[in-house]
């Protein structure tokens, strides 16, 4: 497999400032819990949560799995749950990327068990082609077509999380 330049560093800043910005007006006066989704959405997760500065904001980690390689299960398993109490807060779930919106849809379901005054998805990436069931993300970095992409947090079996750029897997001709 060879993967290519897709997103630059400075593209995605500009999309994180941008995101954050949007959740900063929604949530100014309010604490809102981050729920940063393990592991491909942590460094976008730190990265949004420092834009975002806002004074009563927290931070939290789950984690579910439905990938294998380069393509969805369709099967979503919780592997680290919440252990906050959310009722009546207001949560933003940070993703890395919404592909199908099964794991979306598990995980507002999920969070909404608990009481929460409301659920809201912040993802960097977003491929609307690939949507199968509701879960679209309200605040979206970049809206991408329905191909394997790794870099900033999202992987190849745990491998290429650490590079700064989003790469996309090259079409062989």
């Amino acid at each position: 497999m060879t993967f290519e330049p897709y997103i630059t560093r400075d593209e995605i800043r500009q999309q994180v400032e941008r995101v954050a910005a949007e959740i900063k007006r929604d949530c100014q006066t309010r604490n809102p819990l981050f729920v940063c989704v393990l592991n491909g959405a942590f460094i976008f997760a730190a990265d949004l949560f420092r834009a975002c500065d806002i004074p009563e904001a927290e931070i939290t980690f789950i984690r579910f799995k439905s990938y294998e390689g380069t393509s969805s299960t369709g099967q979503v398993k919780q592997i680290m749950g919440l252990t906050e109490d959310i009722a009546g807060r207001e949560i933003i779930i940070v993703e890395d990327i919404v592909d199908t919106g099964v794991t979306a849809v598990q995980m507002r379901k999920m969070l909404a068990e608990h009481n929460p005054k409301s659920v809201k998805m912040a993802s960097l990436l977003f491929k609307p082609d690939s949507l199968k069931q509701g879960g679209a993300p309200e605040y979206v970095g970049f809206n991408i077509p329905s191909k394997f992409i790794l870099g900033y947090g999202l992987d190849l079996d745990g491998l290429a999380r650490n590079l700064s750029d989003i790469y996309v897997l090259k079409q062989e001709k």
